[in-house]
């Protein structure tokens, strides 16, 4: 087993330290049996990835998303400029 250590949000701590204490185990068994449970099949593995991806996008595909709605917001905004010169070209005339 690696040794690991991560925060985990006080209402998960304070449940999986109960089911430690009940079970007179200790947190890091209750935790390492829980991630084997739940990645135990393909299909909630891959579930996870996609979940994840979609929360927390990886660092090349945020920066690209982030990008591409910049470039979205210019056009629409040059696009909005475009038509207020029309307009104001139309009521000119």
């Amino acid at each position: 087993m690696v040794g690991l250590t991560a925060s985990l949000p006080i209402k998960w701590e304070q449940f999986l330290k109960h089911l430690a204490h009940d079970h007179e185990i200790d947190l890091n068994t209750v935790v390492s049996e829980l991630c084997e449970w739940v990645f135990s099949d393909p299909e909630s593995k891959e579930q996870f990835r996609v979940w994840l991806d979609e929360a927390y996008p990886p660092k090349g595909e945020a920066e690209e998303e982030a990008r591409a709605a910049g470039e979205d917001a210019t056009e629409e905004e040059e696009e909005n400029e475009e038509e207020s010169e029309e307009e104001s070209h139309e009521h000119r005339d």
